[in-house]
């Protein structure tokens, strides 16, 4: 469950090293695709030279109000360079790369961080948003207070464990309640269903088409829900809707269907994920005390 292996120390160090590995100009005009990376760049004090954002960046809401550029896999090199950015930030996940290859010939900054859900990728791609942004300082704080945010989640975990197993989860990525993909090993999805002290019933990698039937079998005691057109009671009804099959699951009986924000599963670990744990866990684990965005672990 816990899987952040490095230490802050290492970490911090490359974050306070990088400003002297690297003396380059700041970009002043920016272009982000991706929502966990836009939603650090707001974080660490760059929202003011953002000038666009593709269509998974919807928090904050003010970034709602810029251009946008699309979807971060199908981006088209026109609309980015008619914004006229010194830099496009966004992760392995954007593309297509024909595109990556004209906006990089035509003079862009093209800056490609990693989506993986891990704290090594998170403080590499914080280290560089500090440095390229010139605001390093911010960047280490953020790195520290999310891990120890990390860390009071395991606490608060290895405690509710004692008094309750961990609920068998499925997380389900759709539009409107059809065919929706299954989370399974190694996506953000995953870390997210264990840091909140959940096991995976999904053993596959990647994300995947299960069949109704199949999903009903596997009857998870929690269901999560990430509708990209639909949100709360409205997800979880089209979801039954389209497939019936699961009202007869354990986690439809009991009332555990859960929805979730489908962009915090692009881009990485984004700044909100730990609150989404913190609530995840709480209805993971009802009869403990839940533990909040200001809660500090307890012996």
């Amino acid at each position: 469950m816990w899987r952040c292996k490095l230490t802050l120390l290492t970490l911090c160090g490359a974050l306070l090293t990088a400003p002297l590995a690297q003396a380059e100009p700041l970009p002043s005009r920016w272009v982000s695709a991706g929502g966990a990376l836009s939603e650090w760049l707001v974080l660490l004090g760059g929202e003011a030279q953002l000038v666009g954002v593709d269509s998974t960046s919807q928090y904050p809401a003010s970034l709602r109000r810029l251009p946008g550029i699309g979807y971060q896999r199908q981006l088209a090199a026109e609309g980015i360079l008619s914004l006229r950015p010194d830099v496009l930030i966004g992760t392995e996940e954007m593309g297509p790369p024909l595109v990556l290859a004209q906006l990089k010939a035509a003079g862009v900054q093209v800056e490609v961080l990693s989506a993986h859900a891990d704290i090594a990728s998170l403080g590499n791609n914080l280290t560089r948003m500090g440095v390229l942004l010139g605001a390093q300082q911010q960047a280490q704080q953020a790195l520290v207070n999310y891990q120890q945010r990390l860390q009071q989640q395991s606490e608060w975990i290895t405690r509710a464990r004692q008094q309750q197993a961990a609920p068998k989860v499925l997380l389900l990525l759709g539009h409107a309640g059809g065919n929706p993909l299954v989370a399974g090993q190694e996506t953000v999805g995953d870390w997210l269903i264990a840091q909140a002290g959940g096991a995976n019933l999904a053993r596959h990698q990647g994300y995947k088409a299960l069949s109704s039937e199949a999903m009903a079998a596997l009857d998870a005691d929690v269901l999560i829900v990430a509708d990209r057109s639909l949100s709360g009671a409205a997800a979880t009804a089209a979801l039954l809707k389209s497939m019936p099959v699961l009202a007869a699951s354990r986690a439809a009986q009991q009332g555990r269907i859960v929805p979730l924000d489908p962009t915090l599963l692009v881009g990485g670990l984004g700044p909100r994920m730990p609150d989404q744990l913190a609530a995840l866990a709480a209805g993971f684990y009802p009869a403990a005390h839940a533990l909040t965005a200001d809660a500090k672990s307890q012996p």
